[in-house]
């Protein structure tokens, strides 16, 4: 792992823990922690050349997003997420994305729209060279400007932790150049309802794109894998 970046000895205690949590965050929902692995805190410390105090506050916050159990003289053991979490997500998502969706192409103009257009183009370009990596980081970036350009603080942030979450699965169902190229397809039906202003078609296909995304994810048996 990583070092944290720590610029100096006064940088904030909370945004120094909030970037420790962040990385046991993304580690344990790439799969690097395991469900029923310990973290020890003096080791997170180490590696991440901080003291215990921002590792010891990170991980009460991951016991309270119930991805990991404090257990007395053994520290925090891995929960994790499983599949069925994963499902009750992709669900919600279908619902609160497609609003989002919708105030994103109320309040379309051309500066997003040549953003939308050049994630797009870059998604082609990369499909057709195989490179699944990027095709899967511009998928990110595709949904997060969707949730930006929502204008609502709410659904960026609700969104975006259920977009995070899933981020296993979703990388892993991307590796599909089938499924790459459907999901790329379906982003540009939405970017012209978008182009449209129209609201209701850009909610309908975005809810569709989602529900695509958990049958494809089904049908690959992706969701059975967090039972690993």
């Amino acid at each position: 792992m990583e070092n944290v970046d720590v610029k100096n000895e006064v940088t904030d205690k909370y945004s120094l823990r909030g970037r420790v949590f962040s990385r046991i965050r993304d580690d344990i929902l790439a799969g690097v922690y395991k469900k029923g692995d310990s973290i020890i805190e003096s080791k997170v410390s180490r590696e991440y050349g901080v003291s215990r105090t921002p590792v010891r506050e990170a991980l009460r916050q991951l016991e309270l997003e119930e991805l990991v159990d404090i257990i007395p003289n053994k520290g925090a053991v891995v929960r994790g997420i499983n599949a069925e979490d994963i499902l009750d997500i992709y669900m919600i998502r279908s619902l609160v994305e497609g609003l989002a969706a919708r105030k994103c192409a109320e309040s379309m103009n051309e500066n997003l729209l040549e953003h939308f257009d050049e994630i797009i183009m870059l998604s082609e370009f990369h499909l057709h060279k195989e490179n699944m990596e990027q095709i899967y980081r511009l998928d990110n970036r595709f949904h997060e400007l969707m949730y930006e350009a929502s204008g609502s603080r709410i659904f960026r942030h609700l969104l975006t932790d259920f977009h995070h979450y899933a981020q296993r699965v979703r990388k892993e169902a991307l590796t599909s150049f089938k499924r790459a190229e459907a999901s790329i397809h379906e982003h540009k039906t939405i970017v012209e309802a978008f182009r449209n202003k129209d609201g209701a078609l850009a909610e309908a296909l975005t809810n569709e794109h989602v529900q695509n995304t958990i049958k494809n994810v089904l049908d690959k048996g992706l969701a059975d894998q967090l039972k690993e």
